[in-house]
């Protein structure tokens, strides 16, 4: 476009300067001075076009003669008019509006060699158990060799969509329904492999691609909805279950703890009982063996006396004397409404002898 504008003001300051060389003007050679002016602007014109301002991130493809000569990159690049040129680049896009596909072309002359991103189309795939589905997928890809890019695809945005979509149904069509519904991660990974080893001629890095949108058919999106609901209540199901079946266990426990604390509640009280059963019984035993020390000691005081008092050979008859009467005495206060006499009454004779005996010694009437 810059040489064509360039040829066009070169010819009408051509035309120009032999109309004026022809009429000529105050004996100045005026044709001559416009051919110079000419030559000067064509100069000026041509050295404005060699040089060459890209940006970062941007390369420029130049040809000369119709041949590849060198890659411009970012910075100020000086490049010889109307020899060398740069390779157009021809960019065909599909652009969705409002539910319709568009095909857009852009023409350029550089080569962006950031990361780009191109939405595809939803495309139709078949799985392997026969089921036909809608998927539309994204695709991150960078030139990172521009030659190539330009040389070794004719078209390509176009070559990469059509690899994508053979690949995704190649990838996917070994796949039933349910892998591709929660491998995605799986597929992504496969496609990206596949893509970067066959674009590599193309000087094209992809580095990843992601599957957007994954539509079954009316009748499996709602059979794999029933699926779901009954799996959630299958789930829920064994949720109230599980509870259940917890709540049983905890009632289980907090009886058995229950009757474990009563158990040692009661062998704590019979531990108790047994405890004070047997400290009254020592207690017991203490003071009938102290009410017997005593009856002991108070007999034994009594026979001091009684020794005392009387002959030694009278003392043991009065003591037996004495502890057979007590006898008698307790006997006739029972309840029983019988008496009963000994049958030895010759020695509760000669008991009542050795009292009298006694008495007469102690002087006592």
């Amino acid at each position: 476009m810059e040489n064509k504008k360039l040829l066009t003001l070169l010819a009408v300051l051509t035309l120009a300067s032999g109309a004026f060389a022809a009429s000529g003007v105050g004996g100045i050679d005026i044709g001559t001075i416009i051919a110079l002016a000419a030559i000067f602007l064509f100069l000026l014109i041509f050295a404005i076009a060699g040089f060459k301002i890209i940006k970062q991130a941007e390369v420029m493809v130049i040809e000369r003669l119709g041949r590849y000569r060198k890659t411009l990159t970012s910075g100020l690049n000086l490049i010889i008019p109307l020899i060398d040129k740069p390779r157009k680049v021809v960019w065909r896009l599909h652009r969705n509006v409002r539910g319709r596909t568009y095909i857009q072309t852009i023409i350029k002359d550089r080569v962006d060699l950031r990361e780009q991103v191109y939405d595809f189309p939803a495309q139709s795939v078949i799985t392997s158990d026969n089921v036909r589905m809608q998927v539309n997928a994204l695709l991150y890809f960078q030139i990172t060799d521009p030659t190539k890019a330009l040389y070794e695809i004719q078209d390509l945005p176009e070559a990469i969509e059509k690899l994508t979509q053979t690949t995704m149904r190649n990838v996917m069509g070994e796949l039933a329904l349910d892998e591709t519904l929660i491998s995605r991660d799986t597929i992504n990974t496969k496609l990206r492999l596949v893509l970067d080893d066959a674009t590599d001629k193309w000087g094209v890095k992809v580095n990843r691609v992601e599957l957007q949108d994954i539509t079954p058919p009316p009748e499996i999106e709602a059979a794999m909805q029933m699926q779901s609901t009954a799996e959630r209540e299958r789930r829920a199901k064994i949720l109230v279950a599980e509870g259940d079946k917890r709540s049983a266990i905890l009632r289980a426990e907090g009886d058995r703890e229950s009757r474990i604390a009563k158990a040692e509640g009661l062998k704590q009280e019979s531990i108790l009982v047994a405890e004070g059963f047997r400290q009254k019984q020592i207690l017991d035993a203490q003071g009938k063996a102290e009410a017997l020390r005593l009856k002991a000691e108070g007999e034994a005081a009594a026979i001091g006396l009684v020794s005392s008092a009387v002959p030694a050979d009278v003392a043991p008859g009065y003591l037996v004397a004495i502890k057979y009467l007590e006898t008698l005495n307790e006997v006739s206060q029972g309840a029983a409404n019988k008496v009963f006499f000994p049958l030895e009454l010759t020695n509760v004779l000669g008991s009542v002898g050795t009292l009298t005996e006694i008495w007469k010694h102690t002087g006592v009437a």
